[in-house]
């Protein structure tokens, strides 16, 4: 080992520690019976506290409170209320029947106490009369040319006399690029989908929008609000629409009861997956059910305490720390593996149970406890990220990684001598594990699978460049769901997005400006712009009407003198709409359909403060949901002040940039932190560097084989690097450890611990594993990722890692025989064909 002061004081300092482990599990041993009944009504409390713990899957909430998209958006709530809608469908009739099915179904749906307003109809017929009032008085004087010159021709080639001797052309009354001029504009865009219902007579859908008085963020009201609707829904008789007619509900408030039903489902599934396949695997490992009870009975103590403690400061879990307690289980049962092994290993040797139970707890309790304690600071760093299903996820695992080594030092001992003093005693094959055949062939092959070995991760090491990150917030959600099927279907028969990005505004003025500077800024990107299109209850009623009404009524004049006798069946068709136009009247914002004006009305009816921003890309391009976050918060008051904008896009790009923004960061103080915990309890750097360069290169080999195998990082599993920092470690801190102690042999060394080992890391990825169960494809991705990081990891410390440092021993055994032999030292030879283990300082 290390000679110099410093190494020799921390040194010190672990022995203190691992000797005060040894006592304490004595103790715990002497009386049982105490230490049980404490650590039993600790489990209770914390039961108590766990059971009101509930899910909270809302994105909003996993992002803290102080930034500025979930301020604005608590403001937007409080003022417009919700920003989805509840969509029913109807589906199976023909146009007539769905048509009455809508009429029928919108009174009795807006009779709900939680619902604001039915949407069932566009509003195509009022702006469609009133189309001539959105063009400028310079685009109306352009229409009055071109029928003026128009007409001329007409008069012209009726003339008997007039004799065209150059074949003029007759002059356009082509008026598409002024349609194309003012197609954007908001009462051409909520109008100009379809017909006058929202419907399409091919796949035989209706949908009326009902708009909810709250957020979709209390899942309590919404479930309350679905069922409302439900119960009007299933009190309608149905077949008088047709036979097979058919109802269903999505949109915002059924798509997130949904996604928090499909999260609990997967919870409950894939955790009780989990702990059959551990229980599985520790009755193959320990063959006998009571060591799999000493092993498991800590671990579930353990969870009990952590979440009575999560209960008490959180009262919640997100989609994350739902999945803990399989995977902190599995991270648990590694403890127990190692330390049980030990024990009877121990008493195979004739060690008395007290005695097997100090030592075990002294060494490998100690190196549990080290590796427990560097996995506990790598969580507490991806504690310290401002997305809270990280921060959160951090902060118990790392608490928990502490509390089931605690709950180990309390639990095991007890029930080690409740078992001896019951007359238990381990079976010889239970306590002394055979030789593994693999620790043979490591010193016999030990330069050809070195040499492999490094080829392998080289090559490995070159693809490290080529992974990519997944910018689709799909990954968050699992689109395969009925309600976002059936969501999709319906943002396609409305021709836009339910989800708009709203500028809250506090005075009219202002919000004439905002609209019209969001306009210009959509048009000068041009096709690049993320803008569909902007709507305003000032952009609904255009100015200058008075003006524009004198220009109208010049051009009824002279549509009235049109000559109708050459025009073909489709251009009078045109006339006598363009007729119906022109003698529109001018109109206020009380003149707006009810159906356009609620949209902009605030929670206490007050109207206008909102400009909803209707996105042209999919809200699932995390990419563009970051170029629209910036394109709309772009546009200041005229106070030169930013306005508030909120969305659910917003909050979806701000969830992007923060965990790109935080990775480097995380995941260099997720291995900075390893290194310091095991520099500071292994006594010496050289030691600690040993223990992490298993980890550091299992996680390169991991980003070498992402891109080989088309996995890419995604806004949920990018989590997995710093958690296998944590939780690998130990494996290199157990095998080092006792390839340290003196006197050990290197094939009997890796025989034991390396079953340990595959033990601990197989349990890991089991409780990793429950998230490969998850329908959920975020946390799916999860556990993919983890699994290949462990099952990478678990090749390198059974075959690569073991098969250096024995080259590394031979090496320096070589250095010091050739400086003994240059000494004319004695050299004293061992017995033939003896290997000891790698020596490690």
């Amino acid at each position: 080992m290390d000679s110099d002061p410093a190494s020799k004081a921390e040194r010190m300092w672990m022995v203190r520690v691992e000797r005060t482990l040894g006592a304490v599990a004595a103790r715990s041993h002497r009386r049982p019976t105490l230490a049980l009944l404490l650590a039993v009504v600790l489990a209770a409390v914390g039961g108590l506290f766990a059971r009101n713990l509930s899910l909270n899957a809302n994105l909003v909430d996993l992002l803290p409170r102080s930034f500025e998209s979930v301020r604005d958006l608590h403001t937007l709530e409080q003022r417009f209320g919700a920003l989805g809608w509840v969509a029913v469908v109807g589906e199976g009739g023909d146009t007539e029947s769905l048509k009455r099915f809508a009429d029928d179904l919108a009174p009795k749906l807006e009779a709900l106490p939680g619902i604001r307003f039915v949407e069932a109809k566009r509003p195509n017929a009022f702006f469609r009369d009133r189309a001539l009032y959105f063009l400028s008085e310079e685009d109306l004087r352009e229409v009055h040319r071109r029928l003026e010159a128009r007409i001329a021709w007409e008069r012209k080639q009726a003339n008997p006399l007039y004799v065209d001797l150059v074949g003029e052309e007759p002059p356009s009354l082509d008026f598409s690029d002024l349609e194309r001029k003012y197609s954007g504009g908001a009462g051409h865009r909520l109008s100009s989908n379809g017909g006058d219902y929202y419907l399409d007579p091919i796949a035989r859908r209706v949908v009326l929008l009902a708009k909810p008085d709250t957020t979709s963020a209390d899942l309590g009201y919404s479930r309350r609000l679905i069922d409302e609707v439900r119960e009007v829904l299933d009190a309608q008789d149905l077949s008088k629409y047709g036979p097979g007619f058919q109802v269903d509900i999505t949109g915002t408030f059924q798509k997130k009861i949904d996604q928090q039903a499909q999260i609990a489902r997967d919870i409950a599934v894939s955790s009780a997956v989990a702990l059959g396949l551990m229980l599985l695997y520790l009755l193959f490992h320990f063959r006998g059910a009571l060591a799999v009870g000493l092993v498991l009975t800590p671990v579930a103590v353990g969870l009990a305490w952590t979440y009575g403690l999560v209960a008490l400061v959180y009262g919640q879990v997100n989609l994350l720390t739902g999945f803990l307690g399989a995977i902190l289980g599995g991270l648990g049962i590694e403890h127990g593996i190692h330390l049980l092994g030990r024990y009877l290993h121990l008493r195979g040797e004739g060690a008395s149970s007290e005695q097997a139970t100090r030592e075990s707890f002294v060494h490998t309790g100690g190196a549990a406890l080290v590796s427990a304690l560097v996995a506990a600071l790598t969580f507490f760093v991806l504690g310290t990220s401002r997305f809270r299903a990280f921060r959160e996820f951090g902060v118990i695992a790392g608490v928990g990684m502490v509390v089931l080594v605690a709950a180990y030092v309390l639990v095991l001992p007890a029930l080690l001598g409740l078992t001896s003093r019951w007359g238990w005693r381990p079976r010889r094959s239970a306590t002394t594990p055979p030789q593994a055949p693999m620790g043979h062939i490591l010193v016999r092959r030990r330069i050809v699978l070195t040499t492999v070995s490094a080829v392998l991760l080289f090559g490995l090491f070159t693809q490290v460049t080529r992974v990519r990150f997944d910018y689709d917030f799909r990954s968050l959600e699992d689109q395969g769901l009925p309600s976002f099927v059936l969501d999709r279907e319906v943002n396609r028969i409305i021709g836009y997005s339910q989800t708009p990005v709203v500028v809250l505004t506090d005075t009219p003025e202002q919000e004439r400006k905002v609209a019209h500077a969001l306009q210009e800024a959509q048009h000068e990107r041009g096709e690049d712009s993320t803008i569909d299109f902007v709507a305003s209850l000032s952009s609904l009623v255009p100015p200058a009407q008075r003006e524009k009404q004198a220009l109208l009524q010049d051009l009824a004049r002279l549509l009235e003198t049109v000559p109708e006798g050459r025009l073909s069946p489709e251009q009078r068709e045109q006339l006598a709409e363009l007729r119906r136009e022109v003698r529109a009247r001018p109109f206020t914002q009380a003149d707006l359909p009810p159906s356009v004006r609620q949209q902009f009305q605030s929670r206490q009816g007050n109207p206008g403060g909102f400009v909803m921003v209707y996105p042209s890309v999919s809200l699932s391009d995390g990419q563009a949901v970051r170029a629209l976050a910036r394109e709309v918060r772009g546009v200041r008051l005229p106070t030169g002040e930013r306005g508030a904008v909120a969305g659910e896009a917003l909050v979806l790009a701000d969830i992007l940039d923060m965990v790109t923004r935080e990775g480097p960061r995380i995941l260099g103080g997720a291995t900075l932190a390893v290194l310091l915990a095991m520099w500071a309890t292994l006594g010496g750097l050289r030691m600690a560097l040993l223990c992490l360069t298993p980890t550091v290169v299992s996680v390169l080999a991991l980003l070498g084989l992402m891109p080989l195998l088309g996995v890419e990082f995604n806004y949920l599993n990018i989590l997995v690097v710093p958690v296998l920092i944590g939780t690998t470690v130990d494996a290199g801190v157990h095998l080092l450890t006792r390839l340290a102690a003196p006197g050990s042999d290197f094939v009997a060394v890796y025989s034991e611990t390396g079953r340990a080992i595959c033990g601990g890391l197989l349990t890991s990825a089991v409780g990793f594993g429950a998230l490969f169960l998850a329908d959920h494809p975020g946390l799916n991705s999860i556990g993919a990722l983890a699994n290949l990081g462990f099952a990478t990891n678990l090749l390198i410390m059974l075959v690569a890692f073991p098969a250096l440092l024995l080259m590394l021993s031979e090496r320096r055994m070589r250095r010091r025989r050739a400086r003994r032999t240059k000494e004319k030292a004695p050299t004293v030879a061992g017995p033939p064909g003896s290997k000891p283990a790698p020596h490690v300082s």
